[in-house]
């Protein structure tokens, strides 16, 4: 079974990797970089200030938790925990790979990208009401393509990615209860709404 999902993994791997053009090496490579997302973290931040109030001192510190947290245990924990080579640094794999992007850590498993962006998206997404499920449909795609763009580039197998939006979206959840907590405790009148 292990052997199985390995060269699934394998598979799907290269079958995304085999999709290169200039175009989306360019766009990918975009998606996979952090300090691109800044501007679009600040306008989120201020937005949330805004549309919350004083709330956001809740809200705030809570989907910063949520990244933290995403982005400690996947980094600091699964991956020396595990060791999984990266695909680009599998030397029985690497050389048949399109490398656009370098190759990063050592390790792999899970995914920090994945766990960082849908622990965000997630966290968002449970926080804000119904009204916004435009912007809660875009969160998702963001996180997802994100996380897309990792396989593609060859940083991840798809497994890794699977398990840092499991573990990221886990993680938004739980800093959404505790957010769900903290407004019944000090703003009853807005805990009843949806």
């Amino acid at each position: 079974m292990i052997d199985y999902l390995q060269n699934l993994d394998r598979w799907l791997l290269k079958a995304a990797n085999r999709t290169h053009s200039p175009g989306l090496d360019k766009f990918m490579i975009f998606m996979s970089e952090r300090f691109v997302w800044f501007p679009a973290y600040l306008v989120i931040i201020v937005a949330l200030i805004y549309y919350f109030g004083k709330r956001a001192y809740l809200v705030l510190p809570l989907m910063g938790l949520s990244v933290a947290l995403a982005d400690s245990i996947s980094s600091r924990f699964f991956k020396p925990f595990f060791g999984r080579l990266r695909p680009c640094h599998d030397p029985d794999l690497s050389e048949t790979l399109n490398l656009v992007n370098g190759c990063g850590g050592q390790f792999g498993f899970i995914s920090s990208h994945a766990a960082n962006s849908f622990s965000m998206a997630v966290f968002l997404c449970l926080v804000l009401p119904k009204r916004f499920r435009p912007v809660k449909v875009l969160l998702l795609i963001w996180a997802s393509v994100l996380s897309y763009s990792r396989i593609y580039l060859v940083a991840h197998y798809t497994s890794d990615v699977i398990a840092g939006a499991t573990l990221g979206a886990l993680l938004g959840w739980f800093c959404y209860w505790l957010y769900r907590q903290g407004e019944a405790r000090w703003w009853p009148a807005y805990s009843v709404t949806p």
